[in-house]
């Protein structure tokens, strides 16, 4: 039996040291070049981005099928999602890299916003979207006192618009229903702690179904992704709210706040408390 290449996680492209700050924004040319304008097959379990082509060409693999990156188009590739690129020689754009609490942060929710932004999307960029890029580049190079709030708007006005640019069917990729049942069940139940095998009998399933599930779709087992998921809502709340870090973790179901904070420092790189202070300010 063949088996499947390993598929490695990033922060950013090559990098696994924590993500470097509130967003994250660079040229197509800097990175590329470095790799002779080559990108292997990667992933990212907490960061969605945004890849916008101001010239040149791109041959894009999304999760085993094929797409192109022209000239004014962009591609949105949520967390999770496979992808690799062979870039045109020269080619210059923007990367733009958005963690996962700046979505869960995105007010007021939908089913639609949530299902829009789960799926990949290649399109031509809007005036609107070019501007909005061009304004989060300029903040994201000038430091001031509410440089990571106004990084936060900039980059949720970006966002809806992809949204808005988006199609409005999309094929649902394998396990999709599943997936975003389990998804509400998360959201339901963040405060009781519940465990992978309580959302298994939940959907009905398995724990080793679930856990199938959840591999096929993101490469994670069921426990991890539950917990990623736990923690980017801490995440959310911790950057977006003034609830004392202690509280943070009773309402996600940590009884001892010592524990959700080595929880916490070990999926994101730092404590609750250091993470918040990027936001702040």
């Amino acid at each position: 039996m063949t088996q499947r290449p390993h598929i490695p996680f990033f922060d950013l492209f090559g990098e696994t040291g924590g993500f470097p700050d509130t967003v994250h924004c660079e040229r197509i040319w800097d990175r590329a070049r470095l790799h002779d304008w080559v990108i292997s097959p990667h992933r990212h379990a907490e960061i969605t981005q945004v890849f916008f082509m101001r010239q040149g060409h791109a041959e894009v693999r999304i999760d085993g099928r094929d797409a192109t990156l022209g000239d004014g188009q962009f591609l949105l590739i949520p967390v999770h999602i496979v992808h690799g690129f062979e870039f045109q020689k020269l080619s210059e754009g923007l990367v733009l890299s958005f963690p996962a609490p700046v979505l869960a942060g995105m007010r007021p929710t939908s089913p639609g916003l949530a299902a829009r932004l789960s799926r990949p999307v290649v399109g031509t960029a809007s005036d609107t979207l070019v501007t909005l890029s061009d304004q989060l580049v300029a903040a994201f190079a000038r430091p001031g006192l509410y440089r990571a709030n106004l990084l936060v708007s900039l980059a949720q006005a970006l966002l809806a618009e992809i949204c808005a640019l988006a199609p409005t069917e999309e094929a649902a990729a394998p396990g999709g229903a599943k997936m975003m049942a389990l998804d509400r069940l998360i959201a339901e139940h963040l405060a009781e702690g519940w465990r992978a095998g309580d959302y298994a009998a939940a959907l009905s399933i398995t724990p080793g179904h679930l856990t199938r599930i959840c591999h096929a779709a993101t490469g994670l087992s069921a426990s991890r992704y539950i917990e990623g998921k736990v923690m980017t809502e801490a995440s959310r709340m911790l950057a977006f709210t003034q609830v004392p870090v202690a509280e943070v973790g009773y309402r996600l179901g940590f009884a001892d706040p010592a524990y959700f904070s080595r929880r916490f420092r070990a999926l994101r790189g730092q404590s609750p408390s250091a993470y918040r202070g990027r936001f702040v300010g």
